[in-house]
């Protein structure tokens, strides 16, 4: 049996009187890929923060290579070896690739520059990136997001960076795969690079081809002796890349399952069944018939282009959904905010809005006219995580809610009351801040906040992006209920099954166009995939 790196033990954590783990044992092995899973709100997030070193107050006791520890900081456990790749990046996009590498790291009042890259080249070359010394001192956000995912990854395996006595940055990067940063004397008293990597949502926001490098670099880490803990709703990748699974529910482990011991058509269902304590029948549920063909399209685009987007043609019936397929960079997130008016006037467009020409010009003036849109960024574009989730659901609805000017807190209270029942989101209060929430009730706040507009047309970026199986299936049933009233819809989704399963027709983008449409029937993931990737033939 491989060593154990990090044991949990009846790890317990309370906020007043709301119990969010409840006696919780958790066991990370070196060189195994341990996957966390629970639906949102079971307590994944808060058992991370203990696991790093955010929280600090808890009961139970944390093991780490045999010895107890209560770490002081997370600064304290990546340091010694315990490092977190969280689900939104805590790259500072301003800052150059090299100094975001190197933050927290520094340890004298100057720097020696020729260290600190020989550091980072050293730090890029073990996830797979070369880049020179011109690249390494780019702004960190002027890169994709999918090299942006790796170099947090970077960031995070470099550890203490091995440490000489004199407390100069230097020593051998990661301290097991033998490659020495060029031009850095290593020392026999540094201090190992990290052995624990928690990966949470790593691929939530990226393309297929990027998640599977990813997949491939955890391969490596884990033949290297790493032990990952891996957090992910997505039970494909749990299935391919999961040698024991923890499952969270309400707070409490519901066991712990050795893959290797399961036959692979008996994992799914039973990872599902004890995350929600019932059997999901099935994942995707039926959809009733609506019958839109026929009717004249609700949502007409005939010419638009704008930032990001050359050329778009595009209409939506009533009761349709039309899905946006395309790699990342293709444009299809700039399209619907763009026809939502986020970037304002566009450089081209014309559009009809049942059947009525439809300016494009504000997000304002897309609300009032029964337009809304959902962000796939829920924490920058999609919240206000300080507001209470009240505030978030009313925001963009609040002349609804106010007389001469004044907030009805009445009116708010009850609006809030109502999508909570609706869309089963998991809160203390509607008082409750959103930023408290986990990453799934955050989406389902999202959500409700644009049901609350009772819009005709919707435009949904990623509706499914960090939520669990069973809130999936509750927000895929919402979908469909929208469609049988009438509703039109405009979807984005990178999981090609949810695209497949739910939409009616599938248009893809390539480098700002939409090159190509597939009718339901006929679409496959091969078809959809090399499209995107701009083949024609």
């Amino acid at each position: 049996m491989a060593s154990t790196l990090l044991r949990a033990a009846a790890i317990s954590k309370s906020f007043g009187t709301h119990h969010v783990l409840r006696g919780v044992d958790l066991e990370i092995r070196a060189g195994e890929i341990h996957v966390l899973a629970g639906e949102n709100g079971a307590g994944k997030s808060t058992l991370i923060r203990i696991l790093s070193g955010v929280d600090r107050d808890y009961g139970g006791t944390l093991e780490y290579r045999g010895e107890q520890r209560r770490w002081n900081s997370p600064l304290e456990a990546s340091h010694q070896g315990v490092s977190v790749v969280h689900q939104e990046l805590s790259l500072i996009p301003s800052l150059s690739v090299l100094q975001n590498l190197v933050l927290g790291r520094e340890t004298r009042p100057w720097t020696q520059p020729s260290r600190e890259l020989a550091f980072a080249r050293a730090a890029c070359r073990r996830v797979g990136l070369d880049l020179s010394d011109t690249e390494l001192r780019r702004e960190a956000g002027a890169f994709a997001i999918a090299i942006q995912n790796r170099l947090e990854i970077a960031k995070a395996l470099a550890g203490d960076m091995g440490r000489e006595k004199g407390g100069e940055m230097g020593g051998e990067l990661g301290g097991r795969t033998g490659e020495k940063s060029a031009g850095v004397k290593p020392d026999t008293d540094a201090t190992p690079g990290t052995s624990v990597l928690i990966l949470d949502e790593p691929t939530s926001a990226l393309p297929r081809p990027d998640v599977e490098r990813l997949f491939a670099l955890l391969g490596e880490l884990k033949a290297q002796g790493c032990g990952i803990l891996y957090i992910s709703h997505k039970m494909e990748e749990i299935e391919r890349l999961a040698d024991r699974v923890t499952v969270l529910r309400d707070g409490a482990g519901v066991g712990t399952l050795d893959t290797a011991e399961m036959p692979r058509a008996r994992l799914v269902p039973e990872l599902i069944q004890r995350m929600i304590g019932r059997e999901l029948k099935e994942q995707f549920p039926p959809r009733p018939p609506v019958a839109y063909a026929g009717q004249a399209p609700a949502f007409e685009v005939f010419e638009y282009s704008g930032p990001g987007v050359k050329s778009a043609r595009l209409q939506v019936r009533p009761g349709e959904i039309v899905g946006l397929a395309g790699l990342q960079g293709s444009g299809a997130s700039e399209l619907l905010a763009g026809l939502f008016g986020a970037y304002g006037k566009p450089a081209r467009s014309r559009v009809k809005l049942r059947g009525l020409e439809f300016p494009v010009r504000s997000p304002a003036r897309s609300i009032r006219r029964g337009v809304a849109w959902l962000t796939n960024d829920r924490k920058a574009t999609g919240l206000v995580l300080s507001l209470g989730v009240r505030e978030n659901i009313t925001l963009a609805t609040l002349k609804r809610h106010s007389s001469w000017g004044l907030l009805r807190s009445a009116s708010e209270n009850l609006a809030a009351a109502h999508a909570q029942r609706a869309l089963s989101i998991r809160l203390r209060s509607v008082a409750q801040e959103a930023g408290s929430l986990s990453g799934g009730n955050q989406q389902k706040v999202a959500l409700a906040k644009w049901l609350e507009a009772k819009p005709s047309v919707l435009l949904l970026d990623e509706p499914t992006r960090g939520v669990d199986v069973g809130a999936k299936a509750e927000i895929y049933r919402l979908i469909f209920e929208l469609t049988e009233k009438g509703h039109a819809i405009v979807l984005i989704s990178t999981e090609m099954p949810e695209l497949l399963a739910l939409c009616d027709r599938i248009e893809v983008m390539h480098r700002g166009e939409i090159v190509r449409g597939f009718e339901r029937a006929q679409a496959s993931s091969d078809q959809i995939l090399a499209a995107a990737m701009g083949v024609t033939a």
